[in-house]
């Protein structure tokens, strides 16, 4: 039975609501909340939805929750959260939950963690630079590299660059850049989808590949011969491909994986095609990560309003991945 760490996120937001939604389902594991009690406690009320809380017990054999229960390793708040009102001390809250998840997963005493929406911005304006929970765990968990990528029913999509304003990506997107995102993603696929030989669609970063270096030469100086090396290994890696057709099904139908260059040049097609049934993945962690496809939707929190069915696959995807390993 894994045991699944489980941060709601920015405690003002829907995170705290669909956990507590999740909780009276059944669940595929024991989910353990990585929150403030009294948090959850007052949400509950405010939302109707019952709600028992036991604290985490590493020593005790793993047990399937949900129905109204959930186990807690407890984290409190900095100050009183207010569903829709944004705290920007609560953002130190925020970050121990993650912490403390990342502690418990490295001890081996969780398998895997799973992570609600966080508010960039808020955090960002308490003093703390922060560009996404990618980039925080990997710094926290000390690894060099980690890769964004984000599961499909039919594929997975990964990201050579993430969170950046687009006038940057060309100079970030370096050969060794491509390289790690190509590697991460191989070790991924296999390590956690027991793809051991995956068929990887490239994008081109110019539009229609740069068209042999007549709209921009990153395809012809660096993609290409990039994956020509790879080729030469052996690995079934094909590209760089139009990113304005990689997408239509005829092409989509027996890749195991894309990677996109850049943030909306993958996502604005997948949540296109895919939305609610999306689950993001970080790979390059000692341990298996997943999270919601969505936003912290401040003016839902507290409404009864948001829908937890993105989270739920996050948890069930979590599950299955890590019972199978």
């Amino acid at each position: 039975m894994p045991r699944l760490a489980l941060t709601p996120g920015e405690p003002a937001g829907i995170g705290p609501d669909i956990c507590l939604m999740l909780a009276q389902m059944t669940l595929p594991a024991e989910v353990v909340l990585i929150a403030s009690p009294e948090l959850l406690q007052q949400r509950a009320t405010q939302l109707g939805l019952p709600l028992e809380l036991n604290e985490f017990d590493p020593n005790q054999s793993p047990q399937a929750n949900g129905q109204g229960k959930l186990s807690i390793v407890p984290v409190p708040l900095i100050k009183s959260s207010i569903a829709g009102q944004l705290e920007a001390a609560n953002s130190q809250y925020v970050l121990k939950t993650l912490d403390r998840a990342v502690e418990l997963c490295l001890q081996g005493q969780l398998d895997a963690m799973v992570t609600g929406p966080v508010h960039k911005a808020i955090i960002s304006q308490s003093g703390f630079s922060f560009s996404g929970h990618t980039e925080y765990l990997r710094d926290l968990v000390g690894v060099k590299d980690v890769l964004m990528t984000f599961y499909t029913p039919a594929f997975i999509l990964g990201m050579a660059t993430t969170h950046l304003p687009l006038s940057t990506v060309s100079n970030v997107l370096t050969q060794d850049r491509l390289n790690s995102a190509l590697y991460l993603l191989h070790e991924g696929l296999d390590k956690f989808f027991a793809k051991k030989q995956p068929c990887i669609h490239v994008l081109g970063l110019n539009p229609h590949a740069g068209e042999e270096g007549t709209i921009g030469t990153e395809e012809v100086q660096m993609i290409t011969p990039l994956i020509k090396r790879w080729q030469q290994k052996g690995f079934n890696v094909k590209g760089p491909l139009s990113a304005d057709t990689a997408f239509v099904e005829k092409h989509r139908l027996h890749v195991d994986a894309i990677l996109a260059m850049y943030h909306d040049q993958g996502l604005a097609p997948l949540k296109a095609l895919y939305f609610g049934e999306i689950v993001n993945v970080t790979f390059g962690l000692p341990f298996l990560r997943t999270s919601v496809d969505h936003g912290t939707a401040l003016p839902l929190a507290g409404t009864g309003l948001a829908e937890p069915e993105s989270l739920l696959h996050a948890i069930q995807l979590a599950a299955n991945q890590v019972g199978k390993s």
